[in-house]
């Protein structure tokens, strides 16, 4: 596997990451070691290494995203929240499939010290959920196709790498904390959903189903609403049914910012207006993310005095 990196600025390299959507790989990682916590050990090690090797594959993923719409013809130069490496900065397609190998690659080899560390069962795990983030965009029929692209990444890059986290800290399972867990999970697979919502209409053209496509636009937007405040009305259930301290309520704290986010949907129908929607939606997860770690945290910490 040959890499030629030609001479560019940092920022394109930057941009093909999608930092927008990186959020989606640390955020989990800090939320199951949070959660770690009432197990009373958490291995700063394997957190860190559980992190890097999140965001890897989730990098990986956005590279084979940017590679096979290049290669099918979806992306162009006028195209909006693409990384824009291939048809804007003449990096070399097969530049980019190769890195998405090697982090892939590199994430694997993090994750077979990690198993050594804790159990064998995460390396099965862990390569179905590699296997799902080249799936995404390769294949006969790419996830990001059809209508289930918001289920796959919110369930592969919420609860799964959540109880990950957790596992590989404590060596057990938490069906509470996996219930928990199911809000952020929520709040990904919106980010998804909003990118659709973004790209109705190129996706469209191109026969792509996504779940936007088959709603339409104005219904696409109400269903994001409706899952923003199934998260929130989730964890006030989570806490009713005392799966987490109350102070995880403190997620309450960024529903402005999902009111911002349909708000900033409406009435929109160019992609280019719809980015700020977009940017507010990964917002969202990263603070309810955060703050649902910190809630987590504070409970723990509650408990022992």
């Amino acid at each position: 596997m040959q890499i030629e990196l030609q001479t560019s600025t940092p920022n394109v390299w930057w941009r093909l990451l999608r930092p927008h959507t990186l959020t989606a790989s640390f955020v989990p990682v800090f939320t199951g070691t949070a959660m770690a916590l009432f197990d009373h050990q958490v291995h700063v090690g394997l957190f860190l290494l559980m992190l890097i090797a999140s965001i890897l594959i989730q990098s990986a993923t956005n590279m084979f995203n940017e590679y096979y719409d290049y290669i099918r013809g979806l992306d162009t130069k006028d195209s909006v929240g693409i990384g824009g490496t291939i048809v804007r900065d003449g990096i070399k397609p097969n530049t980019i499939r190769n890195l998405a190998i090697l982090f892939n690659l590199i994430s694997v080899a993090i994750g077979v010290y990690i198993c050594m560390e804790s159990s064998w069962w995460i390396a099965v795990i862990g390569l179905v959920s590699i296997l799902v983030s080249f799936l995404y965009s390769a294949g006969p029929i790419p996830i990001s196709n059809t209508p289930f692209g918001e289920l796959f990444s919110g369930l592969f890059m919420g609860p799964v790498i959540i109880m990950i986290t957790y596992y590989i800290q404590t060596e057990s399972f938490s069906w509470h904390f996996f219930y928990v867990s199911l809000s952020v999970g929520l709040l990904i697979g919106a980010i998804n959903l909003s990118n659709n919502i973004r790209d109705l209409d190129g996706d469209k053209e191109h026969g792509r189903k996504t779940l936007a496509i088959l709603l339409g636009r104005p219904k696409a937007i109400s269903v994001l609403a409706f899952i923003f405040a199934a998260a929130f009305i989730w964890m006030v259930i989570a806490v009713l049914l005392q799966w987490v301290s109350p102070w995880a309520l403190v997620v309450f704290l960024c529903v402005p910012k999902a009111i911002q986010a349909v708000k900033q949907f409406r009435g929109k129908n160019i992609a280019i207006e719809m980015m700020p929607a977009m940017k507010s939606t990964a917002q969202l997860n990263t603070f309810f993310g955060f703050l649902l770690t910190l809630g987590i945290i504070i409970g723990y910490w509650t408990n022992l005095s």
